[in-house]
């Protein structure tokens, strides 16, 4: 998505700035790795990083380019071992959470469909990130806490999301599970996905921090997530590390992943010292990705010497 814009967040909470964070050790004596992912190029990052990434991000927006499995097939070839694809609603778009519940956004999603059973290896697809975020057309709410009306309702973002699962998946009782949801048949052939696994990925937060747009108001339930994520930035200005681990207990039984995190135009190894902390700590913890590795950005890690010898220390030998 051309600008992919980020609500302030992150300053590291004082309860995991502990003297002596060995997160590594730790995690090499357990025998357990987790992936490593990024948002940009992988060979420039991993000289700077000395991670071996399998996981890459990519972006797009609803419909891009007409969404064909062609098109699909071509971007995950440029995506690592393990492609993350990221959907989102460009602003000014007509398509609600409303609509694709409504059937609205099935051909696209049954042209990314048929590309993730062609795959035929692991693939995350990641639709509708940090939706209780004001800032992307597809939350119920606007910035000073207005509701965007019925169609953007968490209610239907609920039932956008189940749809969007089933599909993806392609679920053999695809329209049996539709009908129990009052929503409308799928009209195309579906193709069993087995390899894919879709992340719901909320804030920890709302913004605007109301009850009605929490994480949980969004949530579709177990059958409708593989995976539970949370983007995490550190700018200097919110503790979010509480509401990470909030996210992290309600769903006990879902791998949970951090699909961005990064160090948002500042120098802070403590913020990464975080990291390796809660991963070393909540085992569950499966994937984290770094947003972004592009050149210039506010958080090329290029700029930062102190996280990134923090990141070569904590963060590469976790995969």
């Amino acid at each position: 998505m051309g600008s992919h814009r980020r609500v302030a967040r992150l300053l590291v909470g004082t309860a995991y700035l502990g003297a002596a964070l060995i997160a590594t050790a730790s995690a090499a004596s357990q025998g357990r790795k987790i992936e490593l992912g990024l948002d940009g190029a992988p060979g420039r990052f991993g000289s700077l990083t000395h991670q071996s990434s399998s996981v890459r991000l990519i972006i797009i927006a609803w419909n891009q380019d007409g969404g064909s499995p062609q098109y699909f097939a071509k971007l995950f070839s440029t995506m690592l071992a393990e492609p993350m694809l990221g959907i989102g609603i460009p602003d000014g778009s007509s398509l609600s959470p409303g609509a694709i519940a409504d059937g609205k956004g099935d051909a696209f999603l049954l042209g990314l469909n048929q590309a993730v059973a062609a795959w035929g290896k692991p693939i995350y697809v990641r639709p509708l990130a940090e939706m209780n975020g004001h800032w992307n057309s597809y939350s119920a709410y606007n910035a000073n806490g207005t509701s965007r009306g019925a169609r953007y309702s968490t209610r239907e973002f609920r039932k956008a999301f189940a749809r969007i699962y089933l599909i993806v998946h392609g679920d053999p009782a695809a329209n049996t599970k539709l009908a129990r949801l009052g929503l409308p048949p799928v009209s195309g052939t579906l193709t069993p996905a087995p390899d894919v696994e879709l992340i719901w990925n909320p804030q920890g937060y709302g913004s605007p921090n109301l009850r009605g747009n929490s994480a949980a108001a969004y949530y579709p339930g177990n059958r409708y997530v593989d995976v539970v994520g949370d983007d995490l930035y550190d700018i200097r200005y919110k503790a979010e590390w509480p509401a990470a681990a909030a996210l992290y207990r309600a769903h006990p039984g879902k791998p949970f992943a951090f699909p961005e995190w990064g160090l948002w135009g500042i120098d802070d190894p403590r913020f990464v010292q975080a990291m390796a902390r809660f991963v070393r700590t909540h085992p569950r913890t499966s994937l984290i990705s770094y947003f972004n590795a592009r050149p210039g950005s506010v958080f090329d890690i290029a700029a930062k010497p102190r996280s990134r010898s923090a990141y070569r220390r904590l963060i590469a030998p976790l995969g």
